[in-house]
């Protein structure tokens, strides 16, 4: 399986941005031995337009153009379903062992996300109920899925 995040907004030089290489350079050598070839960080500028509702569908139809055809669409957003480290790591788990060949994961740029009518995701993920820093939501995912990874693998990193 192959895992993406997509995100809107550029975080080269950034604090943030180290400890998703951090955590995805952890995540990809656990990773090929619990199935997971590929793990990648797209970034799509975030719009300039002025009004809010065309700055979230422009940086929806970018995003939406580095889906992978066929990945299985996660997107994060503060109204999706929290889930435990335990029960993430079961999902990535059984995506991985029902044939999943590409996962992707959408965070979208500071006024939110919105894929258009042509694009569903298969389920929406919250990091709790608050309003998080697209950068900061970028190194919490990024080190979700290297606890999952461990989880799967029987590491001991997850020590819950």
């Amino acid at each position: 399986m192959r895992i993406a995040i997509l995100a809107a907004g550029l975080a080269r030089g950034t604090p943030q941005n180290a400890l998703v290489d951090e955590y995805l350079t952890r995540a990809r050598a656990i990773g090929r031995q619990q199935g997971v070839v590929a793990l990648s960080v797209e970034e799509v500028s975030v719009s300039r337009l002025r009004e809010a509702r065309a700055r979230i569908a422009e940086e929806g139809e970018k995003l939406g153009g580095r889906i992978p055809a066929g990945a299985h669409i996660i997107a994060l957003d503060a109204r999706g379903k929290g889930m435990t480290s335990e029960a993430f790591a079961e999902m990535l788990g059984a995506m991985r062992d029902a044939g999943a060949r590409d996962l992707a994961f959408l965070i979208g740029g500071p006024d939110g996300l919105d894929l258009g009518p042509g694009v569903k995701p298969g389920r929406s993920l919250a990091f709790g109920p608050q309003t998080w820093p697209h950068l900061l939501v970028r190194a919490m995912l990024a080190e979700q899925i290297y606890r999952a990874l461990t989880i799967l693998g029987g590491h001991p990193y997850h020590r819950a």
